[in-house]
């Protein structure tokens, strides 16, 4: 465990989508059993906590489903996830659920590639930077890519989402 390798053969619908779209990326593979966490993961794999993204789908008051891509080591802000996407508020779906709403499991959750494109907001922080690293779409798949090109492969927006302690 541990050792990240590169590898292309496995395409999963985000890629699919990225390629689509003529976006520039890149794929990393890991040896990834049971999923942890993506704290877990960037240490393992010696990643920077703050280029890591985590995908979080959420339910909204009006039943409309959103996404919000952040860092991984990072809390989503409910209130300002919901302003963000003109909710009263928003909450997250069950574990149990992602797989029906979004055709992707736990820990394999990519913000590209699913059933249906949800409204998607990715923390502004991503914009510091060069490459971001996302899920690939399964559990041991990774993909770096400029933030930019995300948010326009999802059709997305860079909004301020993280949960930030009072100073």
């Amino acid at each position: 465990m541990g050792k990240a390798k590169k590898d292309k053969d496995i395409k999963t619908n985000a890629m699919r989508m990225l390629d689509s779209k003529h976006i520039s990326y890149t794929v990393n593979t890991y040896d990834c059993e049971d999923f942890i966490d993506g704290v877990h993961i960037a240490r393992m794999l010696g990643q920077s906590e703050d280029m890591s993204y985590k995908t979080l789908v959420t339910k909204g008051k009006s039943g409309g489903y959103f996404v919000f891509v952040l860092p991984v080591a990072k809390e989503l802000d409910m209130k300002k996830a919901a302003k963000s996407v003109g909710e009263k508020s928003v909450e997250m779906v069950h574990v149990k659920d992602i797989n029906t709403v979004t055709g992707y499991i736990r820990g394999g959750c990519s913000p590209l590639g699913m059933k249906k494109q949800f409204p998607t907001v990715v923390d502004e922080s991503a914009r510091e930077l060069d490459t971001i690293i996302i899920s690939g779409g399964r559990l041991g798949s990774q993909i770096l890519l400029a933030p930019d090109d995300l948010v326009k492969a999802c059709a997305g927006s860079f909004g301020d989402i993280v949960f930030k302690e009072d100073m």
